[in-house]
């Protein structure tokens, strides 16, 4: 496992050694260089290299739901157009074109047929949005999910987020 100078006062000499191949494969590894102690740690999660280590990163692909509140609205189709809109414009300002947009489908409490995700009471819309992105490259199923929510959600400043399905894609070289 490969380590990272913490603390020295000459972090030249250890850089020096690393370079030459002088890695420690402690936790902490003490060494003593021209009357000097240097403290040399393990990688952390941000410098390693997953595929050094025989982790393999993968592609997926990431579906949210969004509660959309639409405002001044005559019927569900008005509603939905709005916040379709609306949410598009919003990633796309934030040059998130990659992002699907479409309505969400809520299934019918008695027979289970899906219909469109939107309530109206006083003019007012709830409309529930579908969002799809492909992550690529990240360690997991929840880190994939993480990198998600913080793409989605920078555009999307005070919308309510939540996955609803994470499906691992097929890498686009080894279709090669």
């Amino acid at each position: 496992m490969a380590t990272i100078p913490v603390a020295s006062a000459f972090a030249g000499h250890a850089r020096q050694s690393l370079a030459e191949g002088g890695i420690a494969a402690e936790a902490r590894t003490t060494r003593k260089r021209a009357g000097a102690t240097l403290f040399l740690a393990r990688a952390n999660h941000k410098t390693r290299n997953p595929a050094a280590s025989g982790r393999s990163m993968s592609n997926y692909l990431v579906a949210m739901e969004a509660a959309w509140l639409v405002r001044d609205v005559d019927g569900i189709d008005d509603a939905i157009g709005v916040a379709v809109s609306e949410a598009g414009k919003r990633l796309n300002d934030k040059n998130k074109e990659y992002v699907e947009v479409e309505v969400g489908a809520t299934p019918c409490p008695a027979c289970g047929e899906p219909f469109d995700s939107a309530f109206i009471a006083a003019n007012t819309a709830l409309v529930g949005l579908l969002l799809e992105i492909d992550v690529f490259n990240a360690d997991g199923e929840k880190h994939a999910s993480r990198i998600a929510k913080s793409e989605v959600g920078g555009a999307l400043r005070d919308v309510p987020l939540d996955i609803i399905e994470v499906v691992e894609t097929e890498d686009d070289d080894s279709s090669e």
